[in-house]
C-alpha cells in the first residue's frame, strides 16, 4: 500500500499548464462519451478532474479501500480490478492518459456502487418468475452525491442496512473460515439412522452435529437422547419435520457441505441487495422456500402461520414480488382464472358437461348460463366465451377469506378447504397463490389495528354468508421472497431447500459474473 499512497502524493503536485488541461479535458470528454451519466457529470463540471485532482486524495483512498473490501460482500472483485486500476493510475504520465483513467475510475465507482447497493444481477434475466422491482438509484446521483459527501461515509452507507444483511455477512465470514479449516468433517456414511443405533455411522453423525454446533462435545457411540435432541434442532433449522430421526431427507441436509451453505448465503446477500429499501414498519413476509407467512412489526415477528405455495410445475410456481395489501374479502366468490378455466375445466366439461357441479358458468353480461344449453365441444382454449365462478361457502376453493394486494400476476393469500396439505414438510401444491393454515387468526392480526374486537368484527361478517369487502385502514406492504438461507436474531442459521431451483440459477449467474467461494485460513 505504500506505493499507492506515494501515487496519491504524486497526483497532488503542481497543476498542469493550460495546454495540458485542454488535452486532459478532451480525453475526458472522449472517454466519457460512451456513458451518458458519466458524460453529464463531467460536462456539468467543465471536464475538470474529479479523481485525479490535487485535492482528491481522500476520494481516491476511499474508493480503493471500498474496492478492496468487495469480496467481504460477496461481490465479483475481478469486475472492479483494483490492481489494474492502480497500475493505470501509476502509468498515467500524460494529460490524455490521466483523462482516460479519470473516466475509468468513475466507471468502476458507478459499477461498484450499484452492485453493492442493489445487486450484481438483474433478477428477471435470471428467472422469469422473479418479478422483483429493484430500487435502482439514478447513476448520475451516485457521482453527484459522492462529490458532496464524506468519501468513507458514502461507501459505508451503500450496502443494505437491514439486520438480515449484517447477520448474513457474519455467517459468510464464519463459513469461509470453516471452508479454510476443512469444513464439518467426514460425511455420515448412512442413508438413515434412528435412536438406539450404534456404530461408526453414529459416531460420524455425532461428530458432524458437534462441528455444526447442534451438539455439545461427547464421546458416545450410541444414538442417544442427546443426539436425538440435536437432530431435532438441526431439523428445525432446516425446515424438516423435527422427529429426531435422521431419515433420508435429514441425512441429505446433514451431509451438505460448507460450500453448499456458503453459496446459499451469497445468493441471500444478493437477494437482500435487490430489496435494499424500507419494507414497511408493518409488513407481511412470505418466504416461499420456508412455506410460511409472517406479519412483521418493526422487524419483530407478530404472527406466523404455515402456508402452501405454488407447485413446482413451471406454470404454477409462485412468483417473487412486492405489493401492498389493501383489503380482505370475507366469504369470497372464486373467479376461476382464465388459465385454469380453459386448461382444466373446459376439457372436463367436454367429457362430462355436468362435472364440477359446484361451479357456475357466467356469460360476458354476468348472467348464469345453464350447462345443458352449451355445446362445450364447439369451444377451444382460445374462444371459450364464459367465466367460471364458485359461490361463497365452506367448499369454496378460496375458503372463507382472501387477502388482496391487487397485482397483474393474480396472486393473493387465502384460506383453503384442503387443510391436510399443511401437515406436509414440503408444501408446494397450489396454482401460485398462497394458502394459509390459520387465515382467521391472520385476519384478526390485521384487523387489530382498526377495531377493538377484531375476532367479533370478522365473525359478524362471516356469519352473514355474504361476500363482504373489508378495506384495511392502513394498507400493508407484502413481500413474496425466496430465501434458502436466512437468519434469526438468536439461534441457528436457517437453511431451506431450493424448491424451484431459482437459487441454483442465481448462483450460476453470480459465478459467471465473477463471484467465487473463498476459503479463509487462519
Amino acid at each position: 500500500m505504500a506505493g499507492v499512497f506515494a501515487l496519491f502524493v504524486s497526483l497532488s503536485l503542481t497543476a498542469p499548464a493550460q495546454a495540458e488541461m485542454t488535452a486532459f479535458k478532451q480525453a475526458v470528454a472522449s472517454s466519457a462519451a460512451r456513458d451518458q451519466h458519466i458524460a453529464a457529470f463531467y460536462q456539468a463540471r467543465d471536464y475538470k478532474p474529479f479523481w485525479t485532482a490535487a485535492n482528491a486524495n481522500s476520494k481516491r483512498r476511499a474508493l480503493i479501500e471500498a474496492l478492496r473490501e468487495a469480496p467481504e460482500h460477496g461481490l465479483p472483485a475481478a469486475r472492479y480490478d483494483v490492481d489494474g486500476l492502480l497500475a493505470q493510475l501509476e502509468a498515467a504520465k500524460t494529460p490524455k492518459a490521466r483523462g482516460v483513467v479519470e473516466v475509468e475510475m468513475s466507471r468502476v465507482f458507478l459499477q461498484f456502487a450499484r452492485d453493492i447497493q442493489t445487486g450484481v444481477l438483474v433478477p428477471g434475466r435470471v428467472d422469469n418468475d422473479i418479478k422483483r422491482e429493484v430500487p435502482y438509484r439514478d447513476r448520475l446521483s451516485y457521482l453527484v452525491n459522492f462529490a458532496k459527501s464524506n468519501p468513507r461515509s458514502f461507501f459505508r452507507a451503500l450496502p443494505p442496512k437491514s439486520n438480515e444483511y449484517a447477520r448474513l455477512v457474519k455467517e459468510k465470514a464464519k463459513l469461509e473460515s470453516l471452508l479454510g479449516s476443512g469444513g464439518w468433517g467426514a460425511v455420515v456414511p448412512s442413508k438413515s439412522l434412528k435412536p438406539a443405533e450404534t456404530g461408526a455411522a453414529v459416531v460420524a453423525l455425532r461428530n458432524r452435529l458437534i462441528a455444526m454446533g447442534f451438539l455439545r462435545r461427547t464421546t458416545t457411540q450410541t444414538f442417544d437422547a442427546n443426539i436425538q435432541k440435536a437432530v431435532q434442532q438441526f431439523q428445525l433449522a432446516h425446515g424438516l419435520e423435527p422427529d429426531g430421526v435422521a431419515g433420508a431427507s435429514t441425512m441429505e441436509e446433514i451431509n451438505k457441505g460448507v460450500d453448499d451453505r456458503l453459496r446459499s448465503v451469497l445468493v441471500a446477500m444478493e437477494r437482500e441487495r435487490w430489496m435494499n429499501m424500507p419494507r414497511g414498519k408493518r409488513h407481511i413476509l412470505v418466504n416461499l422456500t420456508d412455506f410460511t407467512a409472517k406479519v412483521m412489526d418493526n422487524d419483530t415477528l407478530t404472527f406466523e402461520t404455515r402456508s402452501v405455495v405454488g407447485a413446482t410445475a413451471s406454470d404454477r410456481r409462485s412468483p417473487e414480488f412486492s405489493d401492498v395489501m389493501e383489503f380482505m374479502v370475507i366469504n369470497p366468490t372464486w373467479n376461476v382464472p382464465r388459465s385454469i378455466a380453459v386448461k382444466e375445466y373446459l376439457p372436463m366439461f367436454q367429457r362430462n358437461p355436468n362435472a364440477a357441479g359446484h361451479l357456475r358458468l357466467v356469460d360476458s353480461r354476468g348472467r348464469t348460463v345453464s350447462r345443458s344449453a352449451v355445446n362445450f365441444g364447439a369451444y377451444t382454449a382460445r374462444n371459450f366465451p364464459f367465466n367460471i365462478k364458485q359461490p361463497p361457502g365452506q367448499r369454496n376453493a378460496l375458503g372463507l377469506v382472501k387477502f388482496m394486494f391487487p397485482n397483474k400476476y393474480n396472486i393473493y393469500l387465502h384460506d383453503t378447504p384442503a387443510k391436510n396439505l399443511f401437515a406436509r414438510e414440503v408444501r408446494a401444491y397450489s396454482h401460485g397463490c398462497i394458502r394459509l393454515q390459520q387465515p382467521f387468526e391472520f385476519a384478526y392480526t390485521l384487523l387489530a389495528k382498526q377495531t377493538n374486537d377484531p375476532e367479533g368484527f370478522f365473525r359478524s361478517k362471516l356469519n352473514t354468508g355474504v361476500e363482504t369487502v373489508v378495506p384495511l385502514d392502513e394498507p400493508v406492504p407484502v413481500h413474496l421472497i425466496y430465501r434458502t438461507a436466512f437468519t434469526k436474531a438468536k439461534g441457528h442459521m436457517q437453511y431451506r431447500r431450493d424448491v424451484y431451483g431459482r437459487d441454483a440459477r442465481i448462483w450460476n449467474a453470480l459465478s459467471d459474473a465473477g463471484v467465487a467461494l473463498r476459503a479463509v485460513r487462519g
